[in-house]
């Protein structure tokens, strides 16, 4: 269990380090380019979920943030016999948790990484864990779905 709990404490770190760091050295509202029409270094102050939806409802992301947590935690407990699965919780749990501190600290969620090619949510270390670990968990059930 420790090695999980040490891949979310390390993803956590990372998460509110880079945050930090785009925090202090980049203006809020604006960008600077790292690879010209593909990507971007932002500073943005998120008060919703992707695409700002639900701005400003902090405590519904506070409510489902908390449960999501306990389901997660279960969850992880449950499978704690599958490597897979206690990968990708762990992965999920880093997210929530990372945005989660932000939202608690500041009221909104610091987000940097902006694709320039496509309309896409600017996003953070922690967004990247959460759909990382989802994704590992989908291709989980799809493959135990196939046996």
């Amino acid at each position: 269990m420790f090695i999980y709990a040490l891949l979310a404490g390390i993803i956590l770190v990372v998460d509110q380090v880079v945050k930090y760091v785009v925090s202090a050295n980049i203006a809020l509202d604006t960008s600077q380019t790292v690879i010209p029409n593909l990507f971007s270094i932002a500073n943005i102050r998120n008060d919703g979920a992707a695409w700002s939806l639900m701005a400003g409802k902090q405590w519904f992301f506070f409510i489902v943030s908390i449960l999501a947590l306990g389901l997660m935690v279960y969850y992880f407990y449950k499978y704690r016999a599958n490597t897979g699965y206690k990968i990708s919780i762990a992965l999920m749990i880093a997210g929530t948790l990372g945005n989660f501190i932000d939202r608690l600290r500041f009221g909104y969620v610091v987000d940097m990484f902006q694709t320039d090619f496509v309309n896409f949510p600017i996003f953070n270390v922690a967004d990247m864990s959460l759909t990382v670990g989802v994704v590992i968990l989908l291709i989980i059930v799809l493959k135990e779905d196939d046996k």
